[in-house]
């Protein structure tokens, strides 16, 4: 019953707000370019379907390399951390600073340094999502015991093997942990690196639409961006329900 209600409540409340903005935007008679309906953003999303996905798939592109790049990225530097100590501690506060630095700061940047193509974007993905994945990973290789340590070296584990069959796979809740949360914001990665120079994607879009007041589809490209969001952070829970049945 427990589950059910975990399950059903959110619906619900998500179905509340979406008949109160609906209804309210009718009552009060707001203006489309202030608030569009949620049966005038829906309309759009079909309208404009070709449009939308042709869009979808430029900023899917820039996403999901900039993500992949982290995530190879993190993992190897990871262990390199991990694995040489002195380094670990010269990088880390580094990787903290780094967080603190705007990516909007960064945007144009990236866009006069390497142009006005992909490679802008997929760098601000890169710089988003890369922090959190290898943050959480070192930490979960620290996590590991140094009896379950002392038990593979008495075994006659090597470095390589300590690693590979010991500090990697403990550490891969933590690795998927970080996933998670950067899946979130690879998608809004892209879309600030559209805003500021790009000829497609979901940012050119919705940077285009609002200019022109057109707020039915200036919304109708958050749902997507929403939508990609939670459909990426599903896969990477699939993967990690995939890769760590032991858990």
């Amino acid at each position: 019953m427990k589950v059910k209600k975990e399950v059903y409540l959110p619906i619900i409340v998500f179905i509340f707000t979406l008949l109160v903005w609906e209804y309210s935007v009718k009552l009060f008679q707001i203006p489309t370019y202030l608030l569009p309906s949620p049966s005038c953003i829906l309309a759009v999303l079909f309208q404009q379907a070709n449009i939308l996905f042709s869009h979808v798939l430029y900023t899917l592109k820039s996403s999901l390399l900039g993500f992949s790049l982290a995530i190879i990225f993190a993992f190897f530097l990871a262990i390199i951390m991990d694995a040489c100590k002195i380094l670990g501690r010269s990088i880390y506060p580094h990787l903290i600073v780094s967080q603190t630095v705007p990516v909007m700061v960064l945007a144009p940047l990236f866009s006069i340094w390497f142009g006005f193509g992909l490679t802008p974007k997929v760098l601000i993905v890169l710089f988003m999502c890369f922090f959190p994945i290898v943050i959480n990973f070192t930490n979960g290789m620290k996590q590991m015991s140094q009896k379950q340590i002392f038990l593979l070296r008495s075994y006659g584990a090597n470095k390589w093997q300590l690693y590979r069959y010991g500090k990697i796979p403990f550490a891969l809740p933590h690795l998927f942990a970080g996933m998670k949360v950067a899946a979130t914001y690879c998608i809004s990665g892209a879309i600030v690196g559209e805003w500021i120079s790009s000829d497609a994607g979901l940012g050119y879009y919705m940077i285009r639409m609002k200019n022109s007041y057109q707020m039915p589809q200036v919304f109708a490209s958050v749902v997507l961006v929403v939508l990609l969001s939670l459909a990426l952070h599903g896969i990477v829970c699939l993967l990690e329900k995939k890769c760590c049945k032991w858990k």
